[in-house]
């Protein structure tokens, strides 16, 4: 009889280290997943300044997940890389699929409670990616610039029109976001494990720590991309069908000037937009557009949670972080009829991404610390049944195969538009009457070239690190 107990038991052992087993490996095949940064081959080869190859991979990565979580992110880099490339149809092809993600993402007004689930139990990566503020403001920048270098202004009008709403949409957006996470941790049933952890000084002193170093970027305020504003500006002065387009173009400017008021340029075309009002005719002007280095990466930090669940092995999670990426060009001397001027900043896009992340990292927070608690109980659950049909064994057993899990699904979520400039700058000079231009930087890189015949007309310099080669362009507001 004893034998037969022993045999029993030890079956109903095997059945559960089995299972178990099953669950450590489901764990373990999920140290395969990548994360964002270890996926994106597109921007090593950018970094290096092979667009090509950038091109070629960032389209293979956009088309195998456009149905995918991943869709608009993909879809973003490869517009983005196109563009560089000089390849505006594309480019502007890549970007309306992104456009149409992200519109649907935004009209849908519902939970989706199932997704938001799931992600309780794996992490934050593992939810679509539905496009950060500033990704929809620079998508619609972008195809806004695309269709000015085709030489398609009409169809540029809307685009910034659109950029420019989805500033002003973009707070109470993030408001509802806040709002509707907290109101759901609040009504969750392990409420207070989530609240303890939020309020745990250690936990608390990691987070600072983590981002002392945006905390000398140059932020503004309600989600405003400055660049976009200026361009706006900049359009809409160049081609004013009447009067409200003169007076939207001298707000932009005036709204510009106060986030950047050391950048002379912009008050010269306050002034100039000023005249124009005024009546006086319209000056023969070229800008030099530089953009320049990269946009930060996401990382991540392992943060112990302060859950207390004694057969529970691990209750770490993994939080997102900004990495700033300081291989640039700082500025642009532009030479012109024996006079030199330097580019100045517009907008730090280190800075727009910089605020972003601050202002989203509350709802980071509470939801992978909710996902932490939930994984942990559920951890908790599996190992004392396990304890109870197979004993001691299967008791190791299960710790084991839930401490993998939960190690195998604790990353960050990584994903941001990385092919994004880390600054914007402009230099403004009187069309030089031979038109010709030099450009050269503090390197030592040199060009020169001849400006197009328009009456305000517009250099674009693109500098993805300080060691690869200038990008330009030209095309003409007026």
């Amino acid at each position: 009889m004893a034998n037969e107990k022993n045999k029993n038991k030890w079956i109903k052992c095997g059945t559960a280290i089995r299972l178990l087993l099953l669950v450590g490996s489901v764990g373990l095949l999920a140290t395969g997943c990548q994360t964002y940064q270890q996926q994106n081959k597109v921007v090593s080869n950018w970094r290096q300044g092979n667009l090509n190859v950038a091109a070629a991979e960032a389209k293979k990565l956009a088309d195998n997940n456009a149905q995918n979580k991943d869709s608009i992110i993909w879809r973003l880099e490869q517009g983005a890389v196109l563009r560089a490339a000089g390849q505006y149809n594309e480019s502007n092809q890549a970007f309306d699929q992104a456009q149409e993600k992200i519109d649907d993402y935004a009209q849908k007004a519902k939970v989706r409670v199932g997704q938001e689930a799931g992600a309780l139990l794996s992490n934050q990566a593992n939810l679509d990616y539905e496009g950060r503020s500033y990704d929809g403001i620079m998508l619609n920048t972008y195809k806004a610039l695309n269709y000015l270098a085709l030489g398609e202004s009409d169809k540029a009008r809307p685009e910034i029109i659109r950029a420019y709403q989805r500033q002003q949409d973009a707070v109470e957006t993030n408001k509802k976001r806040i709002e509707k996470t907290q109101e759901a941790a609040a009504q969750s049933k392990d409420k207070a494990a989530i609240e303890k952890a939020q309020n745990d000084p250690k936990l608390q002193a990691q987070f600072a720590g983590a981002t002392t170093n945006l905390g000398g970027l140059n932020t503004y305020a309600d989600y405003v991309n400055p660049f976009t504003t200026y361009l706006d500006g900049l359009y809409f002065m160049a081609n004013a069908a009447d009067a409200s387009d003169l007076e939207r173009a001298r707000k932009s400017f005036e709204r510009v000037t106060a986030f950047t008021p050391n950048n002379d340029y912009i008050k010269q075309d306050f002034a100039t937009v000023n005249d124009l009002i005024q009546g006086k005719p319209l000056p023969s002007l070229t800008y030099v557009i530089f953009e320049t280095g990269c946009a930060p990466e996401r990382g991540q930090i392992r943060v112990d949670i302060p859950i207390i669940v004694l057969t529970v092995s691990y209750v770490g999670a993994a939080f997102p972080t900004l990495k700033l990426q300081d291989n640039f060009i700082p500025s642009l001397t532009v030479v012109a009829e024996g006079t030199n001027v330097t580019t100045a900043s517009v907008a730090s896009i280190d800075g727009v991404v910089a605020l972003d992340f601050k202002n989203e990292q509350p709802v980071v927070i509470t939801k992978t610390i909710a996902s932490t608690v939930i994984k942990a109980v559920a951890a908790y659950a599996a190992n004392e049944a396990a304890q109870q049909a197979g004993g001691d064994i299967a008791g190791w057993v299960s710790k084991i195969g839930t401490a993998a899990y939960q190690m195998a699904v604790n990353i960050a979520d990584e994903r941001t538009w990385t092919t994004l400039p880390k600054e914007f700058q402009v230099a403004r000079i009187p069309t030089p009457s031979d038109r010709k231009l030099n450009l050269a930087t503090p390197n030592g890189m040199q060009t020169s070239l001849t400006i197009g015949d328009g009456i305000i007309n517009v250099v674009y310099v693109k500098s993805i690190t300080a060691g690869t080669p200038l990008l330009m362009s030209q095309f003409k507001l007026k």
